[in-house]
This record gives structure tokens, C-alpha cells and sequence, in this order.
């Protein structure tokens, strides 16, 4: 069953309604949470199996704490409108679907 035949039947004051709300939206959660992770993540073992590329200077600092110092904060940033963004639009999406019954 596709997306727009679930929300053709179901009625937006129902548990069924919000659980497909609650589950778009949680998909939206682990995908900027993998992203998060991988960055997280990927700095120590960018730093464990490329020392020699880590360790180059940019801007006064080596690649790791050029990316750890500066990169990272607006990196999350980025991350968290991007999902804020997104669940916006579902949610306008839902309400665009409610007024058009």
C-alpha cells in the first residue's frame, strides 16, 4: 500500500493516523542521528587510518582539530535544519492532505 492510498484511509483523528505521522518522523530522527554518528564516528578513524592526511595544517591547525574545532559545530547545525525543515514539511504535508478531504 503507498503513502497517499494510507492517507486516503485514514481518519486524522485516529491512532493509525499518528502512528504514520510518528513513524515518517522517526525516520527522519535515525537518518540525521546515522549522519551525526558517522561524523562523529569518522574523526578518530579518519585520524586512526590516515595520520599522515590528518595531521596536515590548514589555517594554523592540523586537518583533525581544523575539523573537530571549526567544521563540526556548523556541521550540526546543518544537521538540525535540515531536520527541522523536513519535519515541518510533514507535518504541512499532513495538514495540505486534511483540508483537501
Amino acid at each position: 500500500m503507498t503513502n497517499s492510498q494510507d492517507k486516503k484511509r485514514v481518519d486524522i483523528h485516529s491512532e493509525e493516523f499518528l502512528a504514520l505521522l510518528m513513524r515518517r518522523q522517526l525516520k527522519l530522527s535515525a537518518g540525521c542521528a546515522v549522519t551525526f554518528l558517522l561524523a562523529l564516528l569518522g574523526l578518530p578513524l579518519m585520524n586512526y587510518y590516515f595520520p599522515e592526511l590528518m595531521a596536515r595544517r590548514i589555517a594554523g591547525f592540523t586537518l583533525s582539530w581544523f575539523i573537530l574545532g571549526i567544521l563540526f559545530f556548523p556541521f550540526v547545525w546543518i544537521i538540525s535544519y535540515f531536520f527541522i525543515k523536513r519535519s515541518i514539511a510533514l507535518e504541512e504535508a499532513e495538514a495540505r492532505d486534511v483540508q483537501e478531504k
